[in-house]
């Protein structure tokens, strides 16, 4: 299923991809860097015990409402307007400090990923869009999350809390050299010691962990070692598209298992995992 929300950096391109380079056998899923999160709606719920997070107070608190109060955030978003004025005004409210309820605040904030430029939050995007098509979206995520934990933490911190032989970590790091993109969202900047700290923190790990990074020359420096395998791929690039046709952005998928094993397996082999 897809996502109920767009976000920067989000993988919805290659969710499936990832998906099918998952290890055979998991039995707890989680994933690091939530945001939009596409590859845990696209992954098969019911097999295990998952978890979300992400460090952006404003994003987890939406998930939440819409895992737990989604009536209520669905009639909060009913009258919302697609229009600059109400794009300001809900930005300066969100602004704003003072008491708000958990629902009012993720009803602001959700107005402004639907309505911003490449959900960036910054500046009204001016193209059509009626929220009312986003409920049915919202009452599935409703139902997809109802069993997922959802966190607000530290990456090393949710990493040493999680860690275990049976643990799947995926992670959607900012990516290199474009951290500059989550400062605009209000998230706490993403240091090149940030990154190498996710790396010693994966290296340091019991379970697997599956990592989308950029091709980045620093980044596959930091993760050329023993049993480690770095996969190229690539994607659409949305913004060059439209001046360069089919245009690819190439990623890097890096993991500490090997990562096509689930490929060479029989459709009834994975079956009985």
């Amino acid at each position: 299923m897809n996502s109920f929300m767009s976000w920067v950096g989000g993988k919805k391109a290659l969710r499936e991809q990832i998906v099918s380079m998952f290890p055979v056998n998991y039995s707890k899923y989680v994933e690091v860097f939530g945001g939009g999160g596409w590859v845990l709606f696209h992954k098969p719920p019911g097999r295990d015990f998952e978890v979300y997070n992400d460090l952006n107070g404003l994003l987890v608190n939406l998930y939440r409402c819409v895992r737990d109060k989604h009536e209520e955030l669905i009639a909060e978003l009913k009258y919302v307007l697609n229009s600059r004025v109400d794009f300001k005004r809900a930005k300066a409210t969100l602004a704003k400090r003072g008491k708000k309820s958990q629902v009012k605040k993720a009803a602001l904030f959700y107005q402004l990923v639907r309505y911003s430029y490449a959900s960036a939050l910054t500046s009204f995007a001016a193209q059509p869009h009626d929220i009312w098509s986003d409920f049915p979206l919202i009452e599935q995520a409703h139902r997809r999350l109802k069993d997922v934990v959802i966190e607000h933490q530290d990456f090393e911190k949710l990493i040493h809390n999680c860690d275990g032989p049976e643990t799947l970590f995926y992670c959607d790091p900012p990516y290199h050299n474009t951290e500059k993109f989550y400062k605009n969202i209000g998230e706490k900047g993403f240091t090149e010691k940030d990154h190498i700290r996710l790396r010693d923190t994966l290296f340091g790990i019991e379970g697997k962990f599956i990592l989308s990074y950029n091709d980045d020359e620093f980044i596959r420096e930091l993760y050329t070692a023993p049993g480690i395998y770095i996969v190229e791929t690539s994607r659409l690039h949305q913004m060059r598209q439209r001046y360069e046709a089919n245009s690819q952005f190439p990623e890097l998928i890096i993991t500490n298992y090997e990562p096509f094993e689930r490929s060479r397996l029989q459709p009834e082999q994975i079956a009985l995992f």
